[in-house]
């Protein structure tokens, strides 16, 4: 057994780096072709070839005409006056250079075993670490010859650490074929890419079957298709130690350890010159590294200043007419009076005749009107095919599909409420013109409109929300068509096409309470008889929501501001944006505070809770709106801002009630009549919601009031028993129970208030 020298083993293994992994790595990685024969291929005054090989920069004979060390290739002068290029300092030959591979004269084998050695085993190695070259994964191959012999090595790639093998099995020399490497005297096996670093080794197997004295065994690494197996004359004699050492082996080189992205940072060492790019290797190759090659359309060395120039395409005669050079290509045209490309390659040119010149502006110009006509087609379809995906996507979103369920499973739901398009409210409202602005609230904006069969519609454009709650707000919807009442506002319907619903009301022309009596219009005042039958309504409206529904409705916002007059100046209620619906079992309700200041009842806004009695608390201080004419939130010189309800019960108990009723209420009515819907206010401001009556009782009182205000005003039923006469015993003996304490029933005005 043999061991290789350590010059021979580095040349050896040297001479195994990779050619290229595939024909499109090579494509993606490799420099122009021109690299070798462009006038620039050296530096300037440093020698061009070394005996026949051409020796092109980054190269160079010495370290003046080379990029670095890495690529110097010494050239020696030999006896027989051939100049030999050196590699590294080794004893390889340098046979060829490419603008991605170097091909050098292998050493000889990586290990050898002879049966008439003593060795065991004999091994190479090879470093390449930090260096500019790698052996080829595809281009060479590791090959074992002989019997009974494996060979192995250990290398370490980009991928980490590999190990791969290779046995050579035979029982007679008359098993061995020519030419034939597949495991019988004879086997091979392909490189992993990237590979700079590997120890080689070599081992005989132990096999029953004897040896032939004086017969050897080799590993090495050789160029694809260079090495060709002669069956038993390659393992005996020393002529095959001979054809080993001339073997070429490929190795790919490259500008090492930087990408394009660091190494472009650095303009003085970059690689590239000017009209170049820059090529990573690290895909291809499996190193970091990276490679130059001229743009398209220029050549020359693209290592070397001043870089790639313009390749002057005009001069190879490619056009038929009239060639124009360009940076990085040319073109051609075709002199007056002629048509084509002005290719060789391509349609030439051709003489133009003065009908083919009227076709072809006439398909010009009928081509560009189509063309105009139907790029605005498109856009429009475009357009409309993105309105209508997002109208379906609202209405899914705002909770259409579950409306539609509960419409199809309530045969009346269709005939009570309408789903009405995008395209009907937005021409109703004239695209939701201010000029159609009804007013503005803390829910959303009302627009007044008109549908296409004539009808006045109000629609509320409610403020952006959280689409989380579709469910419930389809729920409220469906609930809100059941209602059915004359002094309620009317759902006809809505719409779920927009980005926030859309609800459509019935029209009430007359505007809102609130402008009536805080605003007072000398040409239609409120008289005290309309007040008394507004307040009548709007109690028999919430009556009808607490008590008379399909389910039970906290408005949960009643103000002068919701209620709305029609043309008979008869109160109907609005707005439901805040109400809450609950089960027949519920006494409450549990939200954040809602609702306008001035009308909030202290007991919700303290524990959250809202009642039926909170709707009577609001009620009531609407009534104290209609007896005084004051806002509910009162402005004075020595007071920024009052409840109108602590100041009204305030007056009460000082018994100056009638100082801050308004003129026309005492003018017109009755000081009886005053006193009861005083003391009715009063009893509906109560602090404890259990104190105050319930709408239905509250409706009853007023009811009774407006049918006989002539009679004696006294609700007192005393628990003692006396009989004093009261407004009950003149309707029916109406029984109220209604408890304030132990020894009241309901009302007394014998307190001095009278």
């Amino acid at each position: 057994m043999i061991i290789m020298e350590g010059t021979n083993l580095i040349a050896l293994l040297s001479t195994c780096l990779l050619l290229t992994s595939s024909d499109d790595v090579q494509a993606s990685v490799s420099a122009p072709a021109t690299m070798l024969t462009a006038g620039n291929t050296t530096k300037p005054g440093c020698q061009r070839r070394c005996g026949n090989l051409t020796i092109p920069y980054p190269f160079g004979i010495d370290k003046a005409c080379a990029m670095g060390d890495e690529y110097v290739i010494n050239c020696y002068e030999e006896e027989n006056r051939v100049f030999t290029p050196q590699f590294l300092d080794s004893t390889s030959q340098v046979l060829e250079i490419s603008e991605t591979q170097l091909t050098v004269a292998a050493g000889g084998p990586l290990a050898e075993s002879c049966t008439s050695a003593k060795q065991g085993n004999t091994w190479g190695h090879l470093d390449l670490s930090g260096k500019p070259y790698a052996l080829s994964s595809v281009g060479n191959k590791f090959m074992v010859i002989g019997c009974h012999h494996y060979g192995l090595i250990e290398a370490m790639t980009g991928a980490g650490r590999q190990v791969f093998s290779c046995v050579a099995l035979c029982t007679k020399n008359e098993d061995l074929l020519d030419r034939t490497c597949a495991g019988v005297g004879c086997c091979q096996v392909a490189l992993p890419k990237g590979l700079q670093s590997f120890n080689a080794s070599l081992d005989l197997i132990n096999y029953n079957t004897s040896i032939s004295s004086g017969s050897c065994s080799y590993a090495f690494i050789v160029k694809r298709l260079s090495f060709e197996f002669r069956g038993a004359a390659d393992l005996q004699g020393s002529g095959t130690v001979d054809r080993l050492n001339n073997m070429p082996v490929a190795l790919d080189w490259f500008v090492a350890n930087n990408s394009c992205r660091y190494a472009s940072r650095n303009s003085s060492s970059f690689g590239c010159k000017k009209n170049t790019i820059c090529v990573d290797v690290n895909k291809a190759l499996n190193v970091v590294g990276y490679r130059c090659k001229c743009l398209h359309g220029y050549e020359g060395n693209p290592y070397l200043s001043p870089g790639c120039t313009d390749i002057n395409e005009c001069a190879r005669h490619p056009c038929a007419g009239i060639c124009q050079n360009t940076p990085g290509s040319f073109k051609c045209h075709c002199p007056s009076g002629y048509h084509g490309d002005g290719r060789k390659d391509g349609s030439g040119c051709r003489e133009r005749s003065l009908r083919t010149v009227f076709i072809l502006g006439l398909c010009v110009g009928l081509g560009c009107i189509i063309f105009v006509i139907g790029g605005y087609w498109a856009y429009l379809t475009a357009i409309k095919r993105k309105e209508i995906k997002k109208r379906a996507n609202n209405f899914k979103r705002n909770g259409g599909l579950l409306l539609q369920q509960q419409m199809s499973s309530e045969e009346n739901m269709t005939e009570k409420i309408r789903l009405f398009t995008a395209n009907e409210l937005e021409k109703a409202t004239d695209q939701f013109n201010e000029d159609r602005v009804l007013g503005r609230g803390g829910q959303g904006t009302v627009y007044k409109g008109m549908l296409s069969d004539g009808n006045l519609v109000a629609v509320k454009k409610h403020k952006m929300g959280s689409h989380s709650q579709s469910a419930e707000f389809i729920n409220e919807i469906a609930i809100l068509s059941e209602i059915n009442h004359r002094n309620i506002v009317k759902l006809l319907g809505c719409c779920l096409e927009t980005d926030v619903p859309l609800l459509v009301y019935e029209l009430i022309l007359n505007g809102t309470l609130s402008k009536y009596i805080h605003d007072p219009q000398e040409e239609f005042p409120i008289t005290w008889e309309m007040r008394l039958q507004i307040a009548l309504d709007v109690a028999g409206a919430l009556t009808y929501l607490h008590s008379s529904s399909s389910k039970p409705i906290f408005h949960k916002d009643i103000k002068t501001s919701n209620i709305l007059l029609d043309a008979k100046y008869r109160a109907k209620l609005s707005d439901f944006g805040t109400s809450r619906f609950i089960e027949l079992d519920q006494t409450h309700i549990t939200t954040r505070v809602q609702g306008t200041f001035g009308y909030l009842d202290p007991e919700y806004f303290r524990s959250n809770q809202y009642t039926e009695k909170s709707d009577v608390y609001s009620f009531g201080v609407v009534l104290v709106e209609l007896l005084t004419g004051k806002k509910a939130v009162v402005q004075s010189e020595s007071d920024n801002g009052r409840s109108l309800a602590s100041w009204f019960l305030s007056s009460m108990e000082n018994s100056e009630l009638f100082n801050i009723l308004a003129t026309r209420v005492v003018n017109e009515a009755k000081k009886e009549t005053i006193l009861t819907i005083a003391k009715l206010a009063k009893q509906s401001l109560k602090m404890d919601g259990k104190q105050r009556p319930t709408m239905k009782q509250v409706s009853l009182v007023l009811e009774a009031i407006s049918h006989n205000q002539d009679a004696p005003i006294s609700f007192f039923k005393s628990t003692s028993g006396t009989s004093e006469k009261t407004l009950w015993d003149g309707i029916d003996d109406v029984d109220v129970d209604w408890s304030l304490d132990d020894s009241t029933r309901f009302l007394s005005l014998d307190d001095g208030e009278r």
